[in-house]
């Protein structure tokens, strides 16, 4: 056993081994044609729906006239347009190397040049076997379940009645996915078409350049017309009184546009830090998960937005202290597989004295 260390370096780093762009939404036609989705930005007049036995001083509402029942606002939607049939939302993926993950790793003012050694050798070893490990087949295979079952989709997945899951690559690849037939909570019992799926993403992983996948997704909403849909929206820290939401868009808006009506932003898409966060939802080692029954995107502390908690924040469930003992970790083991996505993952793991 090796000696276990007090701190990690100074100076951690690793590169994300995951590489994925943003998903864009497109109207698809019954004919099978295509057309980027837009984002929009208008007018509206609402009502006020305010809790106004809140503190004016504290509230998130705080710049709103309590006493006005209209609610005069500017925002942004996207909606599928009025022919389209279905919502296509379209992205790339790529798994990279594990063994060039490692970004940085340099001494701090108090380590041991003896200690950082033993630290990069024993981290080598560690990647080494785990990319021959049935624990980084088991990571690949639920990066291909979270595609499979759509889970990416966000709020599209959960008001949709049907999606179809479409993966395919350069080499041949594709398959199709009931997506919401597919588990979102579990991990087990994976379809041949998943096994495949995961198959391409293993070999990125072990090292092979060529295994950049694309996943379309058609989502159907079970009814027809300009219905809402759902991209990521865009956080500012600001907002003007009268502004409600400004939705992520990419590329360029139309130019010439008549300022007094409807204006079109851009093409609607998924950030693709949401994509990431979604295909990263497999860890299902933290110790709530048996109570909870929901994975949560893999973190060195267990961070879960929609929870607004730290799962792994004590110290011996920690990315962070694994890490410290990763010469003697197993990558077959909950510990040594969640390691493993950590690495995938990326981040700065540095400790200062």
């Amino acid at each position: 056993m090796t000696k276990p260390l007090k701190k990690l370096p100074g100076v951690l780093s690793f590169q994300r081994c995951l590489l994925v762009t943003d998903a864009l939404f497109f109207n698809l036609f019954p004919d099978g044609v295509t057309s980027p989705l837009p984002v929009v930005r208008h007018g509206i007049r609402g009502t006020q729906n305010i809790n106004k036995t809140g503190k004016k001083e504290v509230s998130s509402a705080g710049s709103v006239v309590r006493g006005e029942v209209s609610n005069i606002q500017t925002t942004d939607s996207a909606k599928l347009d009025p022919g389209a049939e279905k919502l296509r939302v379209r992205f790339e993926v790529r798994f990279l190397d594990i063994s060039a993950a490692l970004f940085a790793c340099a001494p701090g003012k108090t380590d041991s040049s003896d200690d950082l050694l033993a630290f990069r050798e024993g981290l080598n070893r560690f990647i080494e076997k785990g990319k021959q490990s049935t624990g980084l087949e088991e990571v690949a295979c639920r990066y291909a379940r979270n595609l499979a079952n759509g889970r990416f989709l966000w709020r599209n997945r959960a008001v949709a009645e049907h999606v179809l899951v479409r993966v395919k690559d350069k080499s041949g690849l594709n398959v199709c996915f009931d997506a919401l037939q597919v588990p979102l909570n579990t991990f087990a019992e994976y379809s041949d078409d998943e096994k495949a799926v995961a198959g391409r993403i293993l070999e990125g992983l072990r090292g092979r350049r060529d295994t950049s996948l694309l996943v379309e997704a058609d989502v159907d909403f079970g009814v027809r017309g300009a219905l809402e849909v759902f991209p990521s929206q865009n956080y500012l820290e600001d907002k003007a009184r009268g502004f409600a939401r400004p939705l992520y868009c990419v590329g360029e808006a139309p130019a010439n546009q008549d300022r007094h009506s409807v204006q079109e932003r851009g093409q609607a898409a998924l950030r693709d830090q949401k994509v990431g966060n979604a295909i990263r939802t497999i860890d299902t080692w933290y110790p709530e998960y048996a109570g909870r029954g929901l994975p949560i995107p893999v973190e060195p502390n267990g961070a879960s937005l929609d929870a607004q908690l730290f799962f792994r924040g004590e110290k011996d469930t920690s990315g962070f202290t694994y890490m410290l003992r990763v010469a003697d970790m197993a990558p077959d083991t909950p510990e040594g597989m969640f390691l493993l996505a950590c690495i995938i993952r990326g981040g700065v793991f540095s400790e200062s004295a």
